[in-house]
């Protein structure tokens, strides 16, 4: 992790570019009248998801960030590339990695029977990652709705501000506070990795080169993910609790066993090392600021008015 004397400057310095605004346009009951078995059929479909695949939910829980830090909450990640655009599934963040995207699809399919043209896909990430946090034994809070779905994606965006697995703390706050979110929204937003797994290739680096990890941990690792090969073979981001939402990966950045190397820079002699132990000593405090951190991240430019559109198919533009 970075040194803690220059965390303050930066956190100073950085002026976000995309700050994150209280939307007056989206509203908990959007849907209370136009779509009023919305929320309901979006649960169902994302409990027979997980209860068949638990790792699911962290795939839907991811997908909502993907998607909001790329150009805001718009349901662009869910676009297939066409004549006119590259999308931002082959991206690197999301290549061979990102997933949900057939479960997005059952949920779409459920809603156009119960009210045609009516619930956007960018909602729909909105509302399963809520569910699928949920589902998993974590916090609920109310989503707040009325996005509208974009006409375009981008690989180059989606490359240039998606978080990294190997960045440093500065690199986290700048990529976070160029959406408007602070070093709670950080480190409260990155406690998702109390579940779901992350390939040999994106923690190699940490689990052979640096040095704030524990040894025996790393060796561990290095088991699973030699040093060449084997880039494919996934591992639980948090190795005690994988598939239940809790606090246990603060445990684990306490005792320098966070899997990646963002992940483990949160607990590295900086501001953020409060926050860590903060959440690892009480799991209220985390859900309670999870909960708000994913509202604000939920408000990252979305689309509203006229603006975009209501996809028919989250995977084309009508």
């Amino acid at each position: 992790m970075a040194a803690a004397c220059y965390l303050l400057l930066l956190l100073i310095s950085v002026v976000p570019v995309a700050p994150v605004e209280d939307h007056v346009s989206l509203s908990t009951n959007y849907y209370k009248s136009t779509c009023p078995k919305a929320l309901s059929i979006v649960e169902s479909v994302v409990a027979a998801a997980i209860s068949n695949e638990p790792r699911m939910g962290a795939s839907l829980i991811r997908l909502h960030f993907h998607d909001c830090f790329v150009n805001g909450c718009d349901g662009s990640i869910l676009l297939d590339d066409n004549a006119t655009f590259i999308g931002e599934k082959t991206a690197l963040p999301n290549n061979n990695s990102a997933r949900g995207f057939d479960v997005v699809d059952h949920i779409k399919a459920e809603l156009e029977k119960s009210c045609p043209g009516v619930v956007s896909c960018s909602d729909i990430l909105a509302i399963a990652a809520r569910d699928s946090t949920v589902q998993l034994g974590g916090p609920s809070w109310k989503v707040k709705l009325g996005r509208r779905d974009s006409t375009t994606a981008s690989r180059i965006d989606a490359n240039s501000f998606v978080p990294r697995p190997n960045f440093t703390i500065n690199a986290l706050l700048s990529s976070f506070s160029a959406q408007g979110l602070s070093l709670k929204d950080l480190v409260a937003l990155s406690g998702s990795h109390t579940i779901g797994r992350a390939r040999c290739i994106t923690f190699r680096t940490h689990i052979y080169k640096d040095s704030n990890i524990d040894p025996s941990f790393a060796k561990s690792l290095q088991l699973k993910c030699p040093a060449s090969g084997n880039s494919d073979v996934p591992q639980p981001l948090d190795f005690q609790t994988p598939t239940f939402f809790d606090n246990m990966y603060f445990h684990n950045l306490l005792n320098k066993k966070g899997l990646l190397r963002s992940d483990q820079e949160l607990f590295n002699g900086t501001s953020a090392d409060s926050l860590v132990t903060k959440y690892a000593a009480n799991a209220s405090e985390f859900f309670k600021d999870y909960g708000k951190s994913m509202i604000k991240m939920g408000n990252i430019k979305p689309l509203t008015g006229s603006s975009g559109q209501i996809r028919t198919n989250c995977r084309k533009v009508n």
